[in-house]
C-alpha cells in the first residue's frame, strides 16, 4: 500500500474562487496587518509568504517590520493604533518574537475581533465553548485539508502528538467537535507507540524531526505531519518519518507542501471572515 498525498498547494488553490467571492461581496478590500520583529530568516520566508498569498487576493496589507530591539512598549502602542484602524480587519504578529518582549502580552494586546491567528484567549476560550470564533490557522487548514478531500472524521479514533496552543490543543477541540474521539498525546505520554499504533487519525505537531517512526503507524491510517524540519544536509522533513509511514498509511500530507499552504489559506479566510464580521456585505 503506497499512501495517498494530500496536496495542501493543489487543495488550497481549490479554494480561492469561493473565497475571491466572499471578498466581492465586502464594502472594501480586508485589511491585513503583519507585524515582523527582527531578522529570523524562516520568519522573513513565512512573511513573504502570506504577503504574496493576500496580494494576489486584493487585501489591503500593511507590513511592518521592526528592529530587534523595539521596545515592547512600542510593539504594544503599534497594536494599538492598529486595533482602531478601520482600514485594518486582521492583525498578525510573526513568532518567534525577540527575547525581551512577552509574546504573551503581546499577542493578548489585539482585539480578538482582528486576532486572525486565533491565539487571543477570548478566540481559544470561544473556540473551547464551540462558539463562533477566529480559529488558529494551522488546526483550521487541517480540518479543511480532511474535508475537502472527502474524508470524514465522525467516530475516528484520532490521536494528536502535541499539546501547544497554536496546534495541539485546538486540533484536538476541533476534532472533538466533528465528532472524532480525541486522545492528547505528548512528551510525558508513556508508551506512546501503543497510542499512535491505535490512530485511525494521527496529527503530529511536536517539531521534532523524524521523531515518531513510520512503523508505528497503524495500516490504513490517515497521518497529518505538520512538523517542518531542516536537517543538516539541507532537506525539510516532517515530524513522521514519511517514507516507512507512506506504505502503511492510506493518506498522508508532504513536507512541504502539506499543511503549510492550508494554514495561509487559512489565514486569508480569517481576514475575510473578520472582515465580513466588521464590514457587513454591501447593500
Amino acid at each position: 500500500m503506497s499512501a495517498r498525498l494530500l496536496d495542501g498547494r493543489e487543495i488550497a488553490r481549490s479554494l480561492a474562487p469561493a473565497l475571491r467571492a466572499r471578498i466581492a461581496k465586502l464594502t472594501r478590500p480586508p485589511g491585513l496587518a503583519v507585524i515582523r520583529v527582527g531578522e529570523d530568516p524562516a520568519s522573513e520566508v513565512y512573511v513573504g509568504k502570506k504577503h504574496e498569498r493576500a496580494a494576489r487576493l486584493g487585501f489591503h496589507q500593511q507590513s511592518l517590520h521592526l528592529p530587534a530591539e523595539t521596545p515592547e512598549a512600542h510593539l504594544l502602542q503599534l497594536i494599538a493604533s492598529l486595533n482602531d484602524d478601520d482600514l485594518i480587519d486582521g492583525i498578525l504578529v510573526q513568532l518567534p518574537l525577540p527575547p525581551h518582549v512577552d509574546a504573551a502580552r503581546v499577542l493578548a494586546a489585539i482585539d480578538p475581533a482582528k486576532d486572525v491567528d486565533g491565539f487571543h484567549v477570548v478566540n481559544s476560550g470561544r473556540l473551547a465553548r464551540g462558539l463562533p470564533s477566529l480559529v488558529p490557522c494551522t488546526p483550521l487548514g487541517v480540518l479543511r485539508m480532511l474535508e475537502v478531500a472527502g474524508l470524514p472524521l465522525r467516530g475516528l479514533e484520532a490521536v494528536v502528538v502535541g499539546r501547544s496552543n497554536i496546534v495541539g490543543r485546538p486540533m484536538a477541540m476541533l476534532l472533538e467537535q466533528a465528532d472524532a474521539t480525541v486522545t492528547v498525546a505528548h512528551s510525558r505520554t508513556r508508551d506512546l507507540q501503543a497510542h499512535v499504533g491505535r490512530a485511525e487519525l494521527l496529527v503530529v505537531a511536536i517539531g521534532r524531526a523524524e521523531a515518531i517512526p513510520g512503523a508505528w503507524v497503524r495500516p490504513g491510517a490517515i497521518v497529518i505531519d505538520v512538523g517542518v524540519n531542516r536537517l543538516a544536509d539541507g532537506r525539510l522533513v516532517g515530524d513522521v518519518e514519511a517514507g516507512p509511514a507512506q506504505e502503511r498509511a492510506t493518506a498522508l500530507t508532504p513536507v512541504p507542501g502539506g499543511v503549510g499552504p492550508m494554514t495561509i489559506a487559512m489565514l486569508m479566510e480569517n481576514t475575510v471572515t473578520s472582515a465580513e464580521r466588521r464590514q457587513g456585505p454591501r447593500s
